[in-house]
C-alpha cells in the first residue's frame, strides 16, 4: 500500500500544475486493462455474445476500471460490477437473477483466467464471494459479500502478462447461486479492475 500512498501524494501535488498539462497527466494513468474470462465474468459473457443488451461493455470488456482499495474504498454499492462507470451500467442490472452462470462445485479448485490487454505493476488479485443469504435480484453491494476475500494472490508490484491464471479453491460451505467479485489492484495508481462472475455451486 506504500506505493499507492506515494501515488496519491504525487497526484495531489500535480493538481497545482497548469490545467494545460492536465491531459498529459491523466492520459497515462489507465494503462492496465483486464477481465476474467474463466469463470466467465459478466463482461466476458457480453463480449462473447452469451448475454445481450449489454451496451458498450461488449466491445471493451477489459475496461471496468474504478477506485481501488476495495472494500474500504472502491466503487459505490449497487455499482460494483460496473466499477461505478455509468457507461457500463448494464453490468449492475441483476436481470432478475438471469445472467448466464457457470456450474461449479463447493470446495472445487478453479483456475481463474484473466485476459489483460495491457500490463501494469500489480499489488494483488483478490476474490470475494456473496453471503449465503444474498439476493441475486438486487444490484451487488458490500453487505452482500463476505467481508474478507476467500483467496488473495499477491504480486508485490510485479507486472502480469497478457494472460494470468490463478489456482483458487472455492469455499466449501457455499451452495446455490452466488457471485464471485474479483478485484485486480494496481500497484502504482489508486485504481483497480473489477469482474463479477455469476456461478451455480452444487
Amino acid at each position: 500500500m506504500t506505493t499507492k500512498r506515494a501515488a496519491r501524494s504525487i497526484g495531489i501535488s500535480l493538481l497545482g500544475l497548469s490545467t494545460l498539462l492536465a491531459p498529459a497527466i491523466t492520459t497515462g494513468l489507465a494503462q492496465a486493462h483486464g477481465f476474467t474470462e474463466n469463470p466467465p465474468s459478466r463482461q466476458a459473457v457480453c463480449a462473447n455474445g452469451a448475454a445481450g443488451d449489454c451496451g458498450p461493455i461488449q466491445w471493451e470488456p477489459q475496461s471496468v476500471e474504478g477506485p481501488g482499495n476495495f472494500p474500504q474504498q472502491g466503487p459505490a454499492d449497487g455499482h460494483l460490477c460496473s466499477a461505478d462507470n455509468p457507461t457500463f451500467g448494464q453490468l449492475d442490472d441483476p436481470r432478475g437473477g438471469d445472467w448466464p452462470a457457470t456450474n461449479l462445485k463447493p470446495g472445487q479448485n478453479v483456475q481463474f483466467h484473466w485476459k489483460n490487454t495491457a500490463s501494469h505493476p500489480t499489488e494483488s488479485y483478490r476474490y470475494f464471494i456473496t453471503k449465503d443469504n444474498w439476493d441475486p435480484n438486487k444490484p451487488l453491494t458490500r453487505d452482500q459479500l463476505e467481508p474478507a476475500p476467500f483467496a488473495t494472490v499477491d504480486y508485490g508490484g510485479k507486472t502480469p502478462g497478457d494472460t494470468e491464471a490463478h489456482d483458487v479453491r472455492l469455499p466449501a460451505g457455499k451452495h446455490g447461486k452466488h457471485m464471485i467479485f474479483a478485484a485486480w489492484e494496481i500497484a502504482d495508481t489508486d485504481n483497480a479492475f473489477y469482474s463479477c462472475a455469476d456461478v451455480n455451486l452444487s
